[in-house]
């Protein structure tokens, strides 16, 4: 008797994509991360893995619109949901930055870079939402993400700016 396999489908960075969920060889196991899936099966890197416990943010990715730390989401879980990774915010016919990661590095609003797409994400999710934050809901949203490089005040600073730079070219 076969064993019938659940097929999952999500939307990858507007890529649709399919996955066999089972024990089987080339399967995503019931257990696998979403983070796992990502960088392991699909080749995309910038999302970090580090605590593994949901703790830094290192593996912040957007799941339906919401900041998420995927090595907390089940790749199982994810059927039907739309998942954008840091890879996804550039242009993907150019690949040219994103204003907002453009933000970060005319600003040098990181360092070793372990960390940064995890705030990129954190930051593009909160903006999504709500495209005029305050500082306090801002720093709010990125509470969830751990720099041991820097403070997180370049970060506020850059963001801020980006918001004010935002409103000026839509006035």
């Amino acid at each position: 008797m076969k064993e019938h396999l659940e097929q999952i489908c999500m939307t990858v960075n507007g890529v649709p994509r399919k996955f066999v969920i089972g024990d089987g060889v080339g399967c995503v196991s019931p257990s696998e991360t979403l983070l796992d899936t990502i960088r392991d099966r699909l080749g995309l890197t910038a999302a970090k893995r580090s605590c593994e416990h949901g703790a830094c943010g290192c593996c912040t990715v957007i799941v339906d619109g919401d900041a998420v730390a995927s090595c907390m989401v089940l790749t199982a879980d994810c059927d039907g949901s739309s998942v954008t990774t840091l890879e996804g915010l550039c242009d993907p016919v150019t690949g040219e930055l994103s204003p907002l990661q453009k933000a970060f590095a005319d600003n040098s609003a990181f360092q070793c870079g372990f960390c940064t797409p995890g705030i990129i994400m954190s930051t593009k999710a909160l903006l999504d939402q709500n495209p005029n934050p305050t500082e306090k809901e801002l720093t709010e949203a990125l509470s969830g993400n751990y720099c041991r490089c820097i403070s997180h005040y370049q970060v506020i600073r850059t963001v801020m700016g980006f918001i004010n730079e935002m409103k000026r070219k839509e006035a």
